[in-house]
């Protein structure tokens, strides 16, 4: 079974290969990314914390763009937003709002939840189901304002 890292390895191959300049450039800067996680760490990354490199990579481009658009570099803000969309290959299938609010509304009813004071619990819950799947940062920001008085 091939892993993600293995993927990514033969995803810059093909880069190489098909002189994809900017898809090869955002490849690199991801193997860069876990191999420097790999050896802060001194651990060998599974496909699960490749996502969470990989995820964290989307989250700071993201936050670089809203910086660019602030001053007026939409240049470098298109630099980022092609770098994404490079890195989303490699995200699972992102999840629906429907599905997503029906799986906080199951996870709520099975902790019993109603304040505030609950919300790591539910958390706790959903993280392992819709990590990777979709912003966890929205899914907080939903169980807040259904917790909320």
């Amino acid at each position: 079974m091939s892993t993600l890292k293995d993927q990514i390895q033969q995803d810059m191959k093909d880069a190489m290969r098909a002189k994809d300049v900017s898809r090869l450039e955002s490849i690199r800067m991801l193997r860069a990314a876990i191999q420097r996680r790999e050896i802060d760490e001194r651990i060998k990354l599974d496909d699960e914390n490749v996502l969470g490199v990989v995820q964290k990579m989307i989250k700071q481009n993201r936050d670089s763009i809203t910086q660019f658009e602030r001053g007026h570099r939409s240049d470098l803000s298109a630099k980022e937003a092609l770098m994404i969309s490079h890195l989303e290959a490699y995200l699972p299938v992102q999840l629906l709002e429907e599905e997503i609010n029906k799986l906080i509304n199951d996870a709520i009813e099975e902790t019993g939840a109603n304040s505030m004071k609950d919300m790591g619990k539910i958390m706790g819950k959903l993280k392992a189901t819709l990590q990777g799947r979709t912003d966890m940062g929205a899914v907080s920001g939903k169980i807040k304002a259904r917790l909320s008085p």
